[in-house]
């Protein structure tokens, strides 16, 4: 049953309550907790998944910016001694424990910073399951020469197995969201899925191509590079030079930066954004 709190969401933090005990259920089924698992909780909110996360985790932190629900669920929950409230902004969040379950319905404003700040703590991490934004679900787990592939597709994939469980209307939320949302689940790679010398390197070269996605690489890359160094770069690689970003698969970007990072050194200007 979901939790009964008159509070209401606050249109600056993003805030849309679960209130479908179906979904619910099939979001605790989907993230088979068990009783020796902890579990990080973003954003619990009125305490819709906190309530059945308590009954089944070994332990579970939840990390709530909202004082207002801060202090409703640290009442409602007084009797639990699994459960640690945190009232503190997930990005500034730290996990200190090991084989991390991260669970969380967030909001939608901070769902690209939120992953790379969870991906920047991956070792401690087992697996994500979020509630997010269909549209941005769908760019995560889109495959090479998909309208929807992406520099934020190679970024996720880079990570994580990323994968859609199921859908959720809008309906299933209030306020009601203007959006459909996805549940998913981001396996994490205990290592890269390939070998990259430089991860920042790549991530510009990734950026640079796909912020003029309707060019061939070699125009994206021009602005960085000699034409004389450009033309190695292509020769030695084996990619040709009119492929445009969305052929291009994350081995192919790994590939570009690990050759340029062992060949051109100071040769190239930095790729800021």
């Amino acid at each position: 049953m979901i939790m009964k709190s008159f509070l209401p969401a606050k249109k600056s933090l993003g805030q849309n309550f679960l209130t479908d005990d179906n979904i619910r259920r099939k979001i605790i089924s989907s993230c088979n907790i068990l009783d020796s698992e902890t579990v990080l909780e973003i954003g619990p909110g009125k305490g819709a998944l906190t309530q059945e996360l308590v009954i089944n985790a070994k332990s579970v932190i939840a990390v709530e910016k909202d004082t207002r629900f801060f202090e409703f669920l640290s009442e409602v929950f007084k009797g639990y001694r699994n459960l640690t409230l945190i009232n503190q902004d997930i990005l500034k969040f730290t996990i200190l424990e090991k084989n991390t379950k991260v669970i969380g319905n967030i909001p939608y404003n901070i769902t690209s910073p939120l992953i790379e700040h969870l991906f920047s703590q991956k070792k401690m991490i087992s697996v994500i399951y979020l509630c997010l934004q269909k549209e941005l679900a769908q760019r995560m787990v889109a495959e090479v020469g998909c309208k929807a592939y992406g520099s934020f597709s190679l970024f996720v994939q880079y990570y994580s197995v990323p994968r859609i469980l199921f859908p959720i209307k809008s309906t299933c939320f209030r306020p009601k969201p203007r959006v459909d949302s996805c549940f998913m689940e981001l396996q994490v790679h205990r290592k890269p899925l390939v070998e990259v010398k430089d991860e920042k390197l790549m991530f510009e070269i990734i950026r640079a191509c796909f912020n003029q996605r309707r060019k061939m690489i070699s125009n994206s890359l021009r602005s960085f590079f000699a034409e004389e160094v450009l033309s190695g770069i292509f020769a030695n690689t084996k990619i040709k030079s009119c492929m445009r970003p969305e052929q291009l698969k994350l081995g192919d970007f790994a590939k570009l930066a690990n050759f340029i990072a062992s060949s051109t050194k100071n040769n190239h200007k930095s790729i800021v954004y």
